[in-house]
């Protein structure tokens, strides 16, 4: 005889649900992707790292967390240095408590050529230890008068800041990011052709050049 109607009701409330449907749920990926960490580390007090702050403020990015360390006017080296000990400190705290996400994707030194010792020692570490470089020369001035003009003549620091009172008369050590940012476009644009100069002419960090735009496309593309 077959089950009353009231019966199949009952054993159809009574029966569990589908696992594949358990499994879907239990796989169930979050909403929402956690940002992608760059850490900066910058030689300078106050140029370099107000410029990054004031960039993070105008580039924010869900994608991006971006977190900056002033090194202090540290030579190369010891930035360098410094930026492999705080990298291996992040995979030893993501391995601990076996979250990937506390590890830093990228981490980046930021300084200039100068007259700095032991430059080629810097490099030679970045690369073992997996760390970006973003190196200016003469200076991260150059990278600012970039957002006005052309610089494809070789020019020394303090030509570097002369030029740039030219179009920053206030100009000091702080970099006022709103007037620089209406130009950042052609900065960028100004920046690739030095590089492409640079490596015909088999002097990729010759003066003048500036790696920090590889940098900033970075947070602000969220890449």
């Amino acid at each position: 005889m077959a089950p009353s109607p009231s019966l199949k009701l009952s054993l159809s409330m009574t029966m569990p649900r589908s696992t594949s449907r358990g499994r879907h749920l239990k796989r169930r990926s979050p909403s929402k992707e956690p940002k992608k960490r760059i850490l900066v580390l910058c030689e300078g007090r106050v140029t370099e790292t107000g410029y990054f702050k004031a960039l993070r403020r105008i580039f924010r990015s869900s994608l991006v967390e971006l977190e900056i360390d002033a090194g202090g006017g540290v030579v190369p080296k010891t930035l360098v240095e410094r930026a492999a000990l705080r990298k291996k400190e992040s995979d030893r705290l993501a391995k601990s408590r076996r979250d990937v996400f506390l590890k830093f994707d990228d981490v980046w030194c930021v300084f200039d050529v100068d007259a700095h010792p032991n430059l080629a020692d810097a490099r030679q570490q970045a690369h073992d230890n997996g760390i970006n470089l973003a190196i200016s020369n003469p200076c991260f001035e150059l990278w600012a008068l970039l957002h006005f003009q052309d610089q494809t003549a070789y020019l020394k620091r303090e030509d570097a800041r002369r030029l740039l009172k030219k179009h920053l008369p206030n100009y000091k050590k702080e970099l006022p990011f709103a007037h620089l940012h209406p130009g950042y476009d052609q900065a960028v644009q100004r920046a690739i052709v030095l590089d492409r100069r640079r490596e015909e002419a088999e002097d990729c960090e010759g003066n003048p050049s500036t790696g920090v735009y590889r940098l900033t496309e970075k947070v602000r593309k969220g890449e």
